[in-house]
């Protein structure tokens, strides 16, 4: 967790539109408790003081005392901005965050049930209690949770505690996507053709379905950040989505009301940040771009966008402006559209909350929108005008999940961060997460390990950075996206700006399955496993070399290391030297240099290829010759043997591999919400057996092929992890 970098001044390019804003200084007056958060280094946590550009007056009275009703990361990033702002914090945690980020930085925290959300951070009575201990007097609810719930916000105003964000009616109007529907075409915002009011039953969506016309969206009223969606292209996928989009919809919100509308094929998802006060003040901080999405949820975000032009851009904002205006709204909230290839515009829904991805609005605008959140909900006016709002340089978001990218793009991992080190030593650089080493990643909670967010003076610096900060992102004890990140921010359709909301499935149409090496790029991973093989060597003769009591293995003073590497089942031949630092090595008659320190111990390694830097992390390394090299990356398993043992290793049998045919397993952890089949039960191919349900998303398990259900491992209400058996077929 970092806050934003000093020094974004010399950043700012000339002649940009709007006057600049105060630049963030490294120095703040922010008051910091190292025993908060003890994992972090020193260096850590003097970054993490400069979050963003806004100066804050210390004689503008607001809130003692702050309650966080949420946790992670944004539980976090609140706690920042009310340190900087003078104000106490309270935090809120289940049994099982107890250990929590959040939980060490705030000044108080107080448990609130156990595990599953709805026991401690929907449960609306406990948080409650925990504002009547602590006497918080005002409330940030993040993101998600109870952040667009208008009933806790009705049960604070009854007990004088003020809800850091607009008012119930604009959260009722707002956070109903029928009614905020209704309102936008009153407000003569442009909105998608579809049905405006609730779908009663499966029956009713295949009939407004057919109406509309296919492809459809079916999603919950009361939703939001992906979930309780679905698309549907004919009357079976309707039905289907209907059931799966109602049960998520009632899981995640306690909603299941469902409207149906046009689906727009290939469009953009443009979000546009408004701000307004209690005063009939309103203002739109500019665009974000959102379009790389998967399962309806948001993967990379920037800001500004690629596509727009200030004649669209100022048209949507001052659309988003009438509609935040039409409802009084007064707050920072995101109205969402869907921006076709002509630049038409079409409004999809209003966040009355904080986004997840705020901070690259805060970047190019310079205003921290958490302290504007206290400052209106206190009832000071904005203190800025619309021609104040500038767009400074460009800030590109990337989230970290903790997931697989090559199952559907990204399938929930858990476990303990055995290490974690975030790339905050490189310039431009700002990292929001609410984790750290030991930390866990349960099925309890959204699986983002952080939000890794780049900033430069145009977009092709911030991109850079990105794709250096990403290779410079320790993540070991969890499966994670950064494969998939920086392949999409190096693709050459993602640079010259050609995206749209299908991006991942047209780009990858069989799937991810990580960086595709180059001839060059192959052979330079290849030296650097062959150096760093023969660096290990060295360092273990080193250490036999000191022991008395031991023969030395490898004889020393080998000047040629006759090595073979396999690599995707091609075994190359690699001959590799040393001399001091460099390593000489020549890969199936191709030379190369690897020069670097080759500190062993760290979990980075900067590595120079006849002068092309890398930074590589070796992920593992075993006796047998096996090791997994995290390069341009993504993870590569290389076998390396001296030619002696490789010549050996033929005649020694390898493993069958399990025949998963009749099979079916888990692809990620879960819990068990329905089983279809039985013992006996004939299925055909494709037919659904069961459905897990992982991070509030639902996930429908298929049979692989026709036969008989020979057993069934698994029954509604299971807990299971990756790779658990469910179901055998004969």
């Amino acid at each position: 967790m970092a806050g934003l970098w000093a020094g974004a001044a010399a950043l700012v390019g000339a002649g940009r539109r709007g006057r600049r804003l105060p630049q963030p200084l490294m120095r703040s007056s922010a008051l910091w408790t190292l025993k908060h958060v003890p994992h972090y280094s020193r260096q850590h946590l003097m970054v993490s003081r400069s979050l963003c550009s806004a100066g804050y007056d210390s004689n503008e009275k607001t809130f003692d005392k702050i309650l966080i009703a949420n946790r992670g990361e944004i539980a976090c990033r609140v706690i920042k901005t009310c340190k900087k702002m003078g104000i106490k914090t309270v935090a809120i945690h289940s049994d099982v965050d107890a250990s929590s980020v959040h939980v060490k930085m705030a000044d108080e925290a107080v448990c609130v049930g156990p595990a599953p959300t709805s026991k401690s951070y929907l449960n609306m009575d406990a948080i409650m209690e925990a504002i009547k201990k602590t006497r918080a007097q005002a409330v940030h609810p993040g993101y998600g949770f109870l952040s667009e719930n208008k009933e806790f916000a009705k049960c604070l105003a009854a007990e004088d505690v003020i809800f850091i964000g607009p008012d119930t009616h604009a959260i009722q109007a707002m956070g109903d996507k029928i009614e905020s529907k209704l309102l936008a075409k009153k407000a003569k915002v442009n909105t998608i053709p579809g049905f405006d009011g609730v779908v009663k039953d499966a029956d009713e969506a295949v009939r407004i379905a057919r109406e509309i016309g296919y492809p459809v969206m079916i999603k919950a009223s009361a939703g939001g950040g992906g979930k309780g969606m679905r698309i549907a292209w004919d009357d079976e996928e309707t039905r289907d989505g209907f059931r799966f989009s109602s049960q998520e919809a009632a899981s995640s919100f306690g909603d299941d009301r469902l409207l149906i509308e046009k689906f727009i094929d290939n469009p953009r998802h443009i979000e546009i940040q408004v701000l307004g006060d209690k005063h009939g003040n309103a203002l739109w901080l500019n665009e974000r771009e959102c379009s790389i999405q998967r399962r309806n949820q948001k993967v990379v975000e920037e800001a500004p966008s690629i596509f727009l032009d200030s004649e669209t851009r100022r048209a949507m904002g001052e659309q988003a402006v009438a509609l935040a205006k039409a409802v009084k709204y007064s707050s920072a909230g995101t109205v969402e559209f869907l921006v076709d290839s002509k630049k038409n515009f079409y409004f999809l829904e209003m966040n009355t909350r904080l986004q997840v991805e705020h901070p690259v609005t805060e970047c190019i605008t310079g205003l921290d929108l958490v302290q504007e959140m206290i400052r209106v909900a206190k009832g000071y006016p904005l203190r800025h005008k619309q021609a104040d709002i500038p767009i400074n340089g460009w800030a590109v978001e990337c989230r970290v999940y903790a997931e697989d990218p090559y199952k559907s793009f990204g399938l929930p991992s858990v476990g303990r961060l055995s290490q974690y080190q975030e790339p905050i030593h490189l310039p431009g650089v700002r990292v929001d997460s609410g984790i750290q080493p030991g930390s866990d990643i349960s099925i309890y909670y959204d699986p983002m390990i952080s939000k890794l967010i780049t900033y430069g003076s145009d977009r092709t610096e911030a991109l850079k950075r990105m794709e250096d900060a990403l290779d410079n992102y320790v993540i070991r004890g969890v499966t994670h996206n950064i494969a998939l990140l920086r392949e999409v921010i190096i693709n050459s359709r993602f640079i010259e700006g050609d995206i749209n909301t299908k991006f991942l499935s047209d780009v990858y149409p069989d799937g991810f399955k990580g960086h595709k090496l180059t001839e060059n790029e192959r052979n330079q991973l290849l030296a650097i496993a062959s150096s760093l093989f023969v660096a290990f060597q060295l360092r273990a003769q080193h250490f036999q070399e000191h022991e008395n009591s031991r023969v030395p293995i490898i004889q020393p003073q080998v000047a040629n290391w006759q090595l073979s590497v396999k690599l995707h089942d091609e075994v190359h031949t690699v001959v590799a030297s040393n001399s001091g630092p460099t390593f000489s090595v020549e890969v199936d008659g191709s030379k190369l240099n690897v020069t670097s320190t080759w500190n062993l111990a760290s979990p980075l390694l900067s590595v120079s290829v006849d002068g092309t830097p890398r930074t590589v992390q070796c992920l593992s390394r075993e006796a047998g010759g096996n090791m997994s090299i995290q390069f341009l990356g993504t993870v590569y398993k290389v076998h390396i043997l001296t030619k002696l043992a490789a010549e050996l290793n033929k005649f020694m049998l390898e493993k069958a591999a399990e025949d998963t045919s009749s099979i079916l397993r888990s692809p990620m952890p879960g819990v068990v919400v329905t089983v279809s089949v039985k013992p006996g039960d004939m299925v055909a191919e494709g037919q659904e057996i069961c459905v897990i349900e992982a991070m509030k998303m639902q996930n429908s398990m298929t049979a692989g092929k026709t036969g008989k259900v020979k057993s069934v491992r698994c029954k509604a209400g299971d807990t299971v992890g990756e790779g658990d058996l469910l179901v055998e077929l004969e």
